[in-house]
């Protein structure tokens, strides 16, 4: 990971730091802060992970979202957190999104947490 957007060691600092990573347009850094087997669920009928979820971030990266998240609620025990996060995108000649997440994390073996399961619309 770049020096940019290291990983924290706080999990309640992924949120922002997503944030950062996605508005600078920096695909690489948005898909470092995942473990390797992360899932994503940003298509409701369907999680991804791997190549697929590299694809997708990549194609939602390529048209410059515009992100703004507020951290609702955390609860973290051992090496697993839960963050509950309002958050929305503006991309420009498309419809706003927005919606309230559930995210997972993980910490690593380096102490750093890392998203393990993204479900943006957890309120669905």
């Amino acid at each position: 990971m770049t020096t940019k957007f290291p990983l924290p060691e706080d999990a309640t600092k992924m949120t922002a730091l997503y944030v950062s990573a996605m508005n600078a347009g920096d695909a690489d850094a948005v898909l470092s802060l995942y473990t390797e087997d992360a899932a994503s669920v940003w298509d409701q009928e369907q999680a991804v992970s791997g190549a697929e979820h590299a694809q997708a971030v990549k194609e939602l990266m390529a048209k410059r979202p515009v992100m703004r998240a507020e951290l609702k609620e955390s609860y973290v025990t051992g090496d697993t957190a839960l963050l509950v996060v309002d958050w929305s995108f503006d991309i420009e000649g498309e419809e706003p999104l927005s919606g309230t997440g559930l995210d997972v994390l993980r910490k690593g073996p380096d102490g750093k947490w890392r998203y393990a399961i993204d479900n943006p619309f957890g309120d669905n």
